[in-house]
C-alpha cells in the first residue's frame, strides 16, 4: 500500500509548474518501507547492471510501479538543491513449490516441507539513476513477512531518499530486483531550471544569473559572459538540428570542461539570423578525390542533398542529370564515389539544403582544364531495347532529328555520324541509358566565319563613310573617345554615402544628391534605397557589407554631415557605451560609428573616406577635428573639388567638371530651398524638383 505523501507526486514537463516541496535536511540518503515490511539502504554508490530474465521455482518479489517525487535537499536553511524521491510498488509473484508425495518418506520430511511455508521473503531492490553530468546505482534489501507472501498479492512499497540532480537535467531511473525476473522498470524525469520563478526564488544558485550577451560583427561573431566569481558555470555550445538515433543531440563542449552545475538559462541568439546558415555553409567545401571520389568537408553535421549537373560553356545554370548520380543525401566529411566511366571538365557537383542550392563545384577543371565547347547526349533505352538519343540545352533535351531552332538541332545528323563513328566520349553507362559528351569546335568555327566574313563587309562599309565624311569624323569621334575614357573611370568608382536622418526634408536632401551623382556617373549605395534590405537584416549588417564591396572595388565612404550627425559623433566619442541607444532601425550611419570611428582613432580613414555638410545647414567649424583628417567639402560651394575627390584617378577636364558641378547644383537646390523653408510654409511641385520621388 503506497505511503500517504506520495500522492503529491509531481508530473514535470519541459517547463513545470513547481509547488511548494518538502524539504529534506542532511545530505545522507534513507531508505523506509510501508508498514508490514523491513528494509534496508546499503551505504556507497554500487555498480549495477541487468541480467537476463530467470525463473524461479517460489514466490518471488518483483517491482510493479515505479512514481517519482521532487523534493528540496538543503544542507543549511538558504542552501537547497533539488532531489528526486524514488518510490518502488512490489508484489508477489509465483507459489511454493509442492514436491511430489512418495511412500516411505516419514514425519520428518513433512515437518521439513512445512518449514518453508513459514519462512519470510527476502529481495533485493536495484534503482540505477543516469543523468548527464552523473549516474548512480543503489541497492535495496526488502523482507517481506510470511503473512503477507501470497502470489500475485501487493505487498506494499519501498521508498528511498534521494537521488540529488543538477537543475534543468533529464533523469532517467531504472528499478527491478535482482535476481531479475521479469523487465525493468524505467521512468524519466524532466527537472525545471532556473527559469521558472518558483525554483528561483528557493534555490540559492539560481539567485544570480550568468549574463550573456552575443553580437556580430560581420562576418565575426563576440559572445560575452557575465559571471560571479561565486558562482561555478559550466558554458555549452549546441548545434540546434534534428534529434536521430545516430546523431547526438549535442556535440561536445567547446568552451571549457563541462562542471556539474545547474542548467540555468538556454539561450538560442542565431535562430533568427540568417548569416548563421550562410556563414556554415561557406565554411563548406567540396573535394575531389581522384580517381572518381569526392567528399563534401564542413565543421558539423549537415542536412544536404546531391546530384551532377552539366555547365555548358555559354553559361546559364547548371543542369541536373538524374542519371547517373540521382539527388540522395549526403555523408560530410566521408568519401563518396562516382558511378562514371570518364571524367568531364563541365561535369559539376550541386549540394542542396531545404531546397535552395548551396554549393556548385566543377571539380575536375583543375585536372582535366576549364570548360569545354561539348554538347551532352542523353541515351535513354527503353523496355523492348528502344533507344532515343537528344541533346541536353538550356530550353530541354532536343531530338537530334528534330525541326527545332536550336544549335543542337541545326547540327543533330552531323552529331548522330560523330557517335556513330566514335567521337564522342562516353561518360556514364548504366541499363537505362548512357551519357555522351560530343565536341562542337568545329561545327562553332563554321559559325565564326561567317561572323568574321559579315564583319569584313561591315568595316569596309564604314571605311568608306570615313573617307567620305573625314572631318566631321574626326570631330564625333574626338568626343566620344573623351566620354568613353570618362565613363570607365567614373564606372569603375564606387561611393557609400553615409548620413543621419535628421527629418524628412533632409532625407529628401539626401536623395537628391545621390540621385545627382548617379547621373555622373557613379555608383552610389545610400540606406535610403534599401530600406527593405535594412528591415531584413538591420543596419550594421548593410554597412558592413557596403563597406566591405566599396572599398574592394576602391571607392570611398562619404560621411554626409548635419546637425543630427554631429550630435551623434560627440555622443560617441564622449561616452561609447552609452551612445548605444535606440535609433530607428533604418539608420545607417548610428549603426555605422562603430566601425567608422576607429578607422579614425587608427589612423587609417586617408584615402577611404571624406567627409561633406551643407554651408547653410552647418557651420564649418561644426565638424569634430576627428573628422578632419580627411577632406571635408562645403556644398554645394566645394561641389568641383568634392566630384574631384569622388571620380578620383582619370578625372576629365576641369570645365567638363564644371559643367558636372553645375548639373548637381541644379538637382539640389529645390531640395535644400525646401530645407531652408520655416515649417508650415507650403510647398510647390516646382519647388520639390523631379528628384523628390524618384527613390524610395
Amino acid at each position: 500500500m503506497p505511503v500517504p505523501w506520495f500522492l503529491l507526486s509531481l508530473a514535470l514537463g519541459r517547463s513545470p509548474v513547481v509547488l511548494s516541496l518538502e524539504r529534506i535536511v542532511g545530505p545522507q540518503d534513507t531508505a523506509r518501507c510501508s508498514p508490514g515490511l523491513s528494509c534496508h539502504l546499503w551505504d556507497g554508490d554500487l555498480f549495477c547492471l541487468p541480467g537476463s530474465i530467470v525463473s524461479a521455482p517460489g514466490p518471488v518479489l518483483v517491482p510493479t510501479r515505479l512514481q517519482t517525487e521532487l523534493v528540496l535537499r538543503c544542507h543549511q536553511e538558504t542552501d537547497c538543491g533539488l532531489c528526486v524521491r524514488v518510490a518502488v510498488h512490489l508484489a508477489v509473484r509465483g507459489h511454493w513449490e509442492e514436491p511430489k508425495d512418495e511412500e516411505g518418506i516419514g514425519r520428518a520430511a513433512d515437518s521439513e516441507r512445512e518449514e518453508p511455508r513459514n519462512a519470510s521473503l527476502q529481495a533485493q531492490v536495484l534503482l540505477s539513476f543516469h543523468s548527464y553530468t552523473t549516474a548512480r546505482c543503489v541497492l535495496l534489501e526488502v523482507e517481506v513477512p510470511a503473512a503477507l507472501v501470497q502470489s500475485g498479492q501487493s505487498v506494499g512499497s519501498v521508498v528511498f531518499d534521494c537521488f540529488e540532480a543538477a537543475l534543468g537535467t533529464e533523469v532517467q531511473i531504472w528499478s527491478y530486483t535482482q535476481p531479475t525476473y521479469q523487465k525493468e522498470l524505467n521512468f524519466t524525469q524532466q527537472l525545471p531550471d532556473c527559469r521558472g520563478h518558483e525554483i528561483r526564488d528557493i534555490i540559492q544558485s539560481c539567485w544570480a544569473l550568468p549574463w550573456l550577451n552575443v553580437s556580430a560583427d560581420g562576418d565575426d561573431v563576440h559572445l560575452v559572459l557575465d559571471v560571479s566569481e561565486e558562482q561555478h558555470v559550466g558554458l555549452s555550445l549546441y548545434w540546434d538540428q534534428v534529434k536521430s538515433p545516430t546523431k547526438p543531440w549535442w556535440h561536445r563542449n567547446l568552451v571549457w570542461p563541462l562542471e556539474p552545475d545547474s542548467v540555468r538559462t538556454s539561450i538560442c541568439p542565431f535562430r533568427k539570423d540568417p548569416r548563421a546558415h550562410r556563414n556554415l555553409w561557406r565554411a563548406a567545401r567540396l573535394r575531389l578525390l581522384p580517381p572518381r571520389g569526392w567528399r563534401l568537408d564542413a565543421p558539423c553535421s549537415l542536412s544536404a542533398e546531391a546530384t551532377l549537373c552539366w555547365q555548358a560553356l555559354g553559361g546559364g545554370p547548371c543542369q541536373p542529370l538524374v542519371p547517373p548520380l540521382s539527388q540522395e543525401n549526403v555523408t560530410v566529411n566521408k568519401a563518396l564515389e562516382f558511378p562514371l566511366l570518364k571524367g568531364h571538365p563541365n561535369l559539376c557537383v550541386q549540394v542542396s539544403s531545404w531546397e535552395k542550392l548551396q554549393l556548385q563545384e566543377c571539380l575536375w577543371s583543375d585536372s582535366l582544364g576549364p570548360l569545354k565547347d561539348d554538347m551532352l547526349l542523353v541515351e535513354t533505352r527503353g523496355p523492348q531495347n528502344n533507344t532515343s538519343l537528344c541533346a541536353l540545352e538550356p530550353s530541354g533535351c532536343t531530338p537530334l532529328l528534330s525541326r527545332a531552332s536550336t544549335r543542337a538541332a541545326r547540327v543533330g545528323e552531323h552529331l548522330l555520324q560523330d557517335l556513330q563513328s566514335g567521337q564522342c566520349l562516353q561518360l556514364w553507362d548504366g541499363d537505362l541509358g548512357a551519357l555522351w559528351a560530343c565536341p562542337m569546335n568545329k561545327y562553332t568555327h563554321q559559325r565564326w566565319a561567317l561572323v568574321w566574313l559579315a564583319c569584313l563587309l561591315l568595316a569596309a562599309v564604314l571605311f568608306l563613310l570615313l573617307l567620305l565624311k573625314k572631318d566631321h569624323v574626326k570631330g564625333w569621334l574626338r568626343l566620344l573617345k573623351e566620354d568613353v575614357h570618362a565613363g570607365a573611370a567614373a564606372k569603375s568608382r564606387a561611393a557609400l554615402l553615409l548620413y543621419s536622418a535628421d527629418d524628412e526634408g533632409f532625407e529628401r536632401l539626401v536623395g537628391a544628391l545621390a540621385s545627382a551623382l548617379c547621373q555622373l556617373p557613379l555608383r552610389v549605395a545610400v540606406d535610403l534605397w534599401s530600406r527593405r534590405e535594412l528591415s531584413a537584416h538591420g543596419p550594421l549588417a548593410w554597412f558592413h557589407a557596403q563597406r566591405r564591396q566599396t572599398l574592394q572595388e576602391g571607392g570611398v565612404v562619404v560621411l554626409l554631415f548635419s546637425p543630427g550627425a554631429v550630435a551623434l559623433c560627440h555622443e560617441w566619442l564622449q561616452d561609447s557605451a552609452s551612445a548605444s541607444g535606440v535609433h530607428s532601425p533604418h539608420d545607417a550611419f548610428a549603426a555605422s560609428l562603430s566601425c567608422v570611428l576607429p578607422d579614425f582613432l587608427q589612423g587609417r580613414a586617408p584615402g577611404r573616406y571624406i567627409g561633406a555638410y551643407f554651408d547653410s545647414l552647418l557651420r564649418p567649424d561644426a565638424v569634430p577635428t576627428l573628422f578632419r583628417a580627411v577632406p571635408v567639402f562645403a556644398l554645394p560651394s566645394q561641389l568641383p573639388d568634392f566630384l574631384r575627390a569622388l571620380q578620383g584617378p582619370g578625372v576629365p577636364r576641369p570645365g567638363r567638371l564644371a559643367d558636372r558641378a553645375e548639373q548637381v547644383s541644379r538637382a539640389l537646390q529645390p531640395a535644400l530651398d525646401c530645407c531652408l523653408r520655416p515649417p508650415g510654409t507650403p510647398e510647390t511641385g516646382r519647388e520639390m524638383g523631379p528628384e523628390a520621388g524618384d527613390r524610395t
